[in-house]
């Protein structure tokens, strides 16, 4: 007997976690193969890494790389060593000597994200590459993924793949198509149209019950990136710009729908405009039972999609509450570099600057988690001449700046069904 949906959800929640970086209070040993090792050289945070090690470790990079941070050698390649012998990535392992158990050691967030991470710092077209190809060997049948090989396609996870390939400078659409079916197309089934309540048009789902779709922010704001063709990296706004937000216009069709990426990211930025607006500008979490405050991986999240789809106004109202002392933003960030790096990529894109966040330096404190930087924006010629050599390897000529979901939790990674896990 197939597995029911609430067990899907249950199992998706607990991957997600992780994918949305510390975002959650409770993930499932799966994540891990061993006791973390509280002196892993190179990994970035002291707290347990065998949820998150991979996630925060490819945020922090994508972070550092966007203000023109070269990260350690010995943090690049403690994640590379994280990578398994087919390609795929655990949430962490600590005895890399071992080989991953496929069906229970990899995911999709974990992979996608490291293939951000290490896009991003250059010098690792390989492990790329075959990220790259692990994400392609365990696509559904949809054209999407799920959390993990043979779980049903979640748009959560199929997001951060897109981000993945969109990071390594191809197209999706064409490098990733599985049975003639185009994983942009799979994401777009998850996006509630004008038959949805009013206030949840525009927003996606998590998942699928019975065709029935629930809005799920965790999924929308790791949609309103992918849409757009972007990963965790967003180049920031310029001083003065701002695009007009664009909501679903249901005026006379309760069946419209919208039709492409393009019209999907305007409404989808549209739902999380209004819902933060609607909230006092911060999100609250998606999961059925969690407790009703403010999530702030997810309003991180949220203000990183509105900013990638150039609405400034809209994506500073989040930023705004998160840089406010009431919200307790710096305790919920503080040591944990999978959610400062996030507050990073957020504030960069909308155009601010992250060394100056509320009076404090997320830069420097996200730095102070790991190993001392190699070096600063004076070498980033160097970091340049390694990308443009993993690209002419095959990988793709233009890299990202800048997102997570992630992401990871926070990563802002959460979603419909999943009852009794907390995101933070």
């Amino acid at each position: 007997m197939a597995p029911s949906f609430a067990v899907h959800a249950r199992r998706g929640a607990a991957a997600l976690a992780t994918a949305a970086v510390l975002g959650t209070a409770v993930a499932p040993a799966a994540f891990a193969d061993g006791s973390p090792s509280p002196a892993a050289t190179g990994l970035y945070g002291a707290g347990d890494p065998k949820f998150d090690g991979v996630f925060r470790q490819s945020l922090a990079f994508l972070a550092q790389d966007a203000m023109d941070v070269r990260p350690a050698n010995s943090a690049v390649d403690w994640l590379t060593g994280q990578q398994c012998a087919d390609g795929g990535f655990p949430g962490y392992r600590a005895d890399t000597s071992k080989a991953c158990d496929p069906k229970k050691d990899e995911f999709t967030d974990a992979t996608a994200a490291a293939v951000q991470g290490l896009a991003a710092v250059g010098g690792r077209g390989e492990a790329v590459t075959k990220g790259l190809d692990w994400l392609k060997a365990h696509q559904n049948d949809d054209g999407g993924w799920g959390y993990q090989a043979g779980s049903p396609t979640d748009a959560n996870s199929t997001s951060i793949a897109l981000g993945a390939f969109a990071a390594a400078g191809q197209d999706p659409a064409k490098a990733a198509v599985k049975n003639g079916k185009n994983p942009m197309e799979a994401l777009l089934a998850f996006q509630l149209g004008c038959d949805a309540k009013e206030g949840e048009r525009g927003a996606f789902s998590y998942l699928k019950d019975k065709d029935n779709l629930r809005a799920d922010n965790l999924a929308s704001a790791a949609a309103g990136l992918a849409t757009r063709g972007k990963g965790y990296q967003v180049e920031p706004l310029k001083k003065g710009s701002d695009v007009a937000l664009k909501p679903l216009d249901c005026a006379g069709d309760d069946k419209a729908r919208p039709q492409n990426a393009a019209a999907a990211a305007e409404a989808v930025d549209g739902y999380l405009s209004a819902t933060l607006a609607k909230n006092g500008g911060y999100l609250l979490p998606s999961m059925p039972g969690a407790p009703a405050k403010p999530d702030h991986g997810n309003t991180a999240d949220a203000a990183l999609a509105l900013a990638a789809g150039g609405h400034r106004e809209a994506a500073e109202k989040p930023l705004t509450w998160l840089r406010s002392k009431e919200s307790g933003t710096a305790e919920w960030a503080k040591g944990n570099p999978g959610k400062l790096a996030k507050l990073i990529l957020a504030t960069r894109a909308a155009g601010d600057d992250p060394r100056d966040f509320a009076g404090t330096d997320l830069v420097a404190q996200l730095n102070e988690t790991g190993p001392k930087p190699e070096a600063a924006a004076s070498d980033s010629a160097e970091k340049d001449d390694e990308k443009k050599k993993d690209s002419d390897d095959g990988f793709g000529v233009w890299w990202f700046v800048a997102v997570f979901f992630v992401a990871s939790v926070g990563v802002g990674f959460l979603i419909s069904g999943r009852k009794k896990k907390t995101q933070l």
